[in-house]
């Protein structure tokens, strides 16, 4: 991973609400991320290696394979990849995450989030 501070984090965000996706995008992009949707996990999957993403934000009540067993596929396939989970669930039933993003959020917290991950999880080239 490179350390270059002006690089874009790059954010692959998994949901199957629009507008949760949506939402979760706008806010991203206005702390200076580059966004690729996806609707689903297998959509998620599908993407991950062609994006190569610093950080992959997972709902957990996905249509077909759940967040936890898209979790564990994310790891291994985008083992640098800061993993975030948005979810509507009680916090204590995610999967181990790098950071976690209840829902409802705010644009604040998404930033902080965006924010700290960076820090800690220096950009790829």
């Amino acid at each position: 991973m490179a350390d270059d501070p002006t690089a874009p984090c790059r954010v692959l965000i998994v949901d199957d609400s629009d507008d949760q996706r949506e939402l979760l995008g706008k806010h991203f992009t206005k702390a200076g991320c580059v966004i690729e949707l996806a609707e689903s996990g297998e959509d998620g999957l599908a993407v991950v290696l062609d994006f190569a993403p610093d950080i992959i934000v997972l709902d957990l009540l996905l249509p077909g394979a759940d967040g936890w067993m898209i979790t564990t596929r994310m790891r291994a396939l985008a083992p640098e990849a800061a993993i975030v989970i948005s979810s509507v669930l009680d916090a204590h039933d995610y999967p181990v995450a790098d950071a976690v993003l209840p829902k409802p959020f705010t644009g604040d917290q998404v930033r902080a989030i965006a924010e700290r991950l960076r820090r800690e999880h220096p950009v790829a080239d």
